[in-house]
């Protein structure tokens, strides 16, 4: 029989380190579409004339669409008037355009893309897209500067994300959760939104950046750029109106929406 002497020592106890979260966590929707427009941007290295043969063909023309000019030559034929209603937002001006959208859809295209999966989220981008270039159609019939950049579907990304970013658990409460389940806590109605203070509030602020700075989509002229601001509108409140279409998560009832309010008034 062994002695007390002769049993191995103890073992320290193998304690397990809690994984740490990265400091910024993209979901892979997100980051493929962002890889998607840095990719693209290279086009800049082309020659001139094949950039700007670029820039005709998937660029957004409204004057491809005036009867009254059918023999004005605009590169891209029949097939330009269907694709370059999304091709544009995917076209960036320089490194600044490029970048200054990249950064508006992180906070709110992260979210997004995290609620609605990768096939929803680039549909809704396309859709917004879409919305923005009739808005500019219907604003500039006879223009023949191409539109390009990606804000109006950064702009329905951002009115989509306030449907459910200021409701408890979510990205923009004080009581915010991880960022999956911040992303898919049940959206408020329309309606019911649209009373929030916040929202409001939010929608009050966006505007004023739009009509006083211009922010975002640009059209690309010789002696410089001007801002495709209807596009944004356009973008802004298709994704605003058609969020429940592409809205997976069940809608928030009346208690979870009072519930989001009482939480904001309780700090204020």
């Amino acid at each position: 029989m062994d002695s007390p002497q002769d049993s191995p020592p103890d073992l320290p106890a193998t304690i397990e380190e809690a994984p740490r979260e990265p400091i910024l966590t993209l979901p892979l929707a997100l980051t493929a579409y962002v890889l998607l427009l840095a990719v693209i941007h290279l086009r800049v290295l082309l020659p001139p004339e094949l950039e700007n043969w670029t820039i005709d063909v998937f660029g957004f023309i409204p004057k491809r669409y005036d009867s009254s000019l059918l023999n004005l030559p605009i590169p891209g034929g029949s097939g330009a008037k269907v694709w370059s209603f999304v091709t544009y937002s995917l076209l960036h001006a320089n490194l600044t355009h490029l970048g200054f959208n990249v950064l508006w859809l992180l906070p709110f295209g992260s979210a997004l893309a995290r609620r609605f999966g990768a096939v929803r989220f680039f549909v809704f981008l396309a859709v917004t897209a879409a919305a923005g270039a009739l808005a500019h159609l219907l604003t500039h019939e006879h223009a023949v500067v191409p539109m390009i950049g990606a804000s109006a579907s950064v702009s329905g990304a951002m009115a989509a994300a306030i449907r459910f970013a200021f409701v408890r658990g979510s990205f923009l409460s004080f009581n915010r959760s991880d960022a999956d389940t911040a992303a898919r806590v049940p959206a408020l109605p329309l309606s019911r939104a649209l009373r929030d203070g916040r929202v409001v509030g939010f929608l009050a602020v966006w505007f004023a950046l739009n009509v006083v700075f211009g922010v975002g989509a640009i059209g690309v002229e010789t002696e410089g750029a001007s801002v495709a601001w209807q596009a944004h509108i356009g973008g802004f409140f298709a994704g605003l109106l058609l969020f429940a279409l592409f809205d997976p998560v069940p809608r928030a009832g009346s208690d979870a929406a009072d519930a989001s309010s009482q939480d904001i008034s309780n700090r204020i």
